[in-house]
């Protein structure tokens, strides 16, 4: 995974670019913008609410799809193309009302699902409340750890722009290693998830 162009990118166009970058791989995007806010190019801060924000804004509104549409047909395409099948749908039900807690935090961070389970949580009119209480949690979790870790391996880099730059192919190294053992860490929640709806199945 050459993540070289992602990452001249965010140099390049910094906030302008976040937008549009968060919404096809945010979790690596934000990542890297704490790598370089180490070398002030972000505001650790600014990004922290910008990540927490579009998170909750894409989270309530696919919630929203599902309260109200209900049980539209459209909206039951909408949730199989986002990869929760019929037959799958009444396990999903189960989950958001037995454990709204755990399936909230597992399938946000699977891998390709986590839209088509909130969508879902609106069907099942989950309280939006309590909805908002398990994201919020898990996303100042998530994004935290990420920003987090970028920001400490920006500083371990040199803590300078050019100090990043000038040991590059490192960089691109250690990020590739990094997006790869994220990737499977995320297949392996959908596994987590998988096993959480036999368990489902057979209650």
């Amino acid at each position: 995974m050459d993540t070289s162009p992602l990452l001249h990118s965010i140099i390049e166009y910094r906030y302008l670019i976040l937008l549009p970058l968060s919404f096809v791989e945010g979790p690596i995007v934000a990542f890297f913008a704490g790598t370089l806010a180490a070398a002030g190019y972000f505001n650790i801060g600014a990004l922290a609410i910008f990540f927490l924000a579009r998170d909750m804004i894409v989270d309530l509104s696919c919630y929203y799809l599902g309260y109200v549409g209900a049980n539209t047909r459209w909206v039951v395409k909408v949730i199989h193309r986002m990869g929760v099948t019929e037959e799958h749908l009444d396990e999903v039900r189960t989950l958001w009302q037995t454990y709204p807690g755990k399936t909230m935090f597992i399938s946000k961070l699977s891998y390709g699902v986590a839209a088509g389970f909130i969508v879902v949580a609106g069907l099942v009119k989950m309280d939006v409340k309590k909805f908002f209480t398990y994201g919020l949690a898990v996303a100042v979790m998530h994004y935290g750890v990420l920003l987090f870790l970028g920001y400490f391996f920006g500083q371990t880099f040199g803590g300078t722009i050019t100090a990043i730059l000038e040991k590059i192919p490192y960089v691109i190294a250690a990020l590739s290693v990094l997006a790869i053992g994220y990737y499977f860490f995320r297949r392996h929640m959908n596994r987590r998830l998988a096993q959480a709806e036999k368990e489902a199945r057979k209650n």
